[in-house]
């Protein structure tokens, strides 16, 4: 950990100059400034100034080679001016205050120290100087940077009122936590704890985005972990927190899902899955608590999780507020397939299942295979090894057919139209059946996906049907 220094770059000295000319006290505060102390990369500098910060940035504008268009935000009395190297935001030293209901805070003009006191976390509230006679020198009346150097998470003031104040602070302690793998100071976690139902008052945008943030962290099973002990997973993602827990009955007892879809999680992210796939690791087992069931022979059994599981990804991804699109249907996909290689590994791999594991996973059958092998968790190092072993065979197997079937993404050379051509037959279920035991004699291998090959098959099976033939 080092003192932060401005870096030299002649923007600083320019933003210096206009606030020197305009009477504005001016700082660097909050995120860049800590980044510098942590030698982390950041593009985004907030200027906090003891005056008009929209003023200050157009005075810097006008200084700037190709004069840049400042962008105003007059209702949140802010200014955006970007640059080459980075993006810089302006505002007015300001004070808050907040109503019980919103976390909308009522803003005036302040002083530096009370700007700085509004901050979220002490590692949050440094500053450096851009004035001249104390060009460069650190501002850190809260001990920032003795915080960082615990790696601690406090809150300048009382956190109690801070987190009621904006209970979307709760989320962020959280989030920096498991970003910068900090501890969240006791007295700060004990009041994020006490004030927890105040989320409700946040948009689930907010806590959406804190919440990929968490999942897109180096190791995001500390985050949840958080999140769970505060009980605030419980207020956000309930169905998430009900994984937790073990029953036993007998000598028979299941593994605690929760933690082992941590587990999966970390998995994924150490094999650089990428946000997608990630929540996919989150939602495999999600509906392991509806499904379980206790057998006398056999213990606990969860059949059709996985089914249950993906008809539950749109429901989830519509109350977390996230995409709907082509993302939720990939992990919807993820979440259905999750068990088929590792039912393929235990038995004789066919052609025929992995064609139809190709023809279900099309594009995603890499992301499949790398979920699979993250749910892995056994702590059995022989077991966990044969099954990677066994995984191997799978991967090989399916290189070779997809090599010589082509099987990723294809689609049947007889379409449904063709059908109703030929038999004059209206959109049906007996359509769909011809269509579905089309597919099957392609899967299966009985036929090559050819026109000459699938349409002398539509044709027998039409004749089975007593179907009569109106154009071929």
């Amino acid at each position: 950990m080092h003192t932060p220094q401005l870096p030299d770059l002649p923007l600083f000295r320019t933003i210096a100059d206009a606030a020197g000319e305009l009477g504005f006290p001016a700082y660097v505060i909050g995120g860049y400034v800590r980044d510098l102390a942590l030698a982390r990369e950041s593009k985004d500098v907030d200027v906090v100034c003891v005056g008009d910060g929209i003023q200050l940035a157009q005075a810097v504008g006008r200084k700037l080679p190709g004069r840049p268009r400042v962008t105003v935000f007059r209702n949140f009395g802010t200014a955006m001016l970007p640059t080459l190297e980075i993006e810089v935001e302006f505002v007015g030293a300001r004070k808050e205050s907040y109503r019980a209901e919103s976390r909308k805070p009522e803003v005036e003009a302040g002083t530096l120290e009370e700007d700085l006191a509004r901050r979220d976390f002490t590692i949050n509230a440094l500053g450096l100087s851009l004035n001249p006679e104390t060009y460069g020198q650190l501002v850190d009346r809260y001990d920032g940077m003795g915080d960082l150097q615990r790696k601690l998470i406090r809150t300048p003031l009382d956190p109690d009122i801070t987190f009621s104040d904006d209970p979307l602070r709760m989320l962020r302690a959280i989030r920096f936590a498991t970003q910068l793998d900090f501890d969240i100071d006791p007295d700060t976690f004990d009041a994020l704890a006490r004030n927890k139902e105040r989320i409700k008052i946040v948009s689930q945008e907010r806590i959406t985005t804190e919440l990929n943030k968490i999942i897109m962290a180096p190791k995001p099973s500390y985050g949840f972990k958080l999140l769970f002990s505060s009980g605030l997973l419980q207020l956000i993602f309930p169905k998430m927190a009900l994984l937790q827990g073990v029953e036993k009955v007998g000598q028979h007892a299941h593994k605690d899902n929760f933690y082992h879809t941590l587990q999966v999680l970390d998995n994924v992210v150490a094999a650089g899955g990428d946000l997608w796939l990630r929540w996919a690791a989150i939602l495999h087992d999600i509906a392991k608590p509806a499904t379980k069931r206790y057998d006398k022979r056999v213990g606990w059994t969860f059949h059709g999780h996985e089914d249950k599981g993906a008809r539950w990804v749109p429901g989830i991804f519509t109350d977390l507020k996230l995409p709907l699109g082509e993302e939720m249907r990939q992990v919807q996909k993820l979440v259905r397939l999750h068990l088929r290689p590792i039912v393929l590994s235990k038995e004789i791999v066919t052609d025929s299942a992995v064609r139809r594991l190709l023809f279900e996973a099309g594009d995603d059958i890499d992301r499949l295979m790398l979920l699979c092998r993250a749910d892995i968790t056994s702590k059995d190092y022989d077991r966990k090894n044969r099954y990677l072993r066994n995984f191997d065979v799978v991967e090989q197997k399916l290189k070779e057919v997809e090599e010589k079937d082509h099987l990723r993404n294809f689609k049947p050379v007889i379409t449904g139209e063709i059908i109703m051509a030929t038999f004059g037959l209206k959109p049906s279920r007996e359509v769909g059946e011809l269509k579905e035991a089309l597919l099957d004699a392609i899967l299966e291998g009985t036929i090559r996906n050819e026109y000459d090959e699938a349409f002398a098959l539509l044709l027998e099976l039409g004749q089975r049907k007593g179907l009569e033939v109106v154009t071929s």
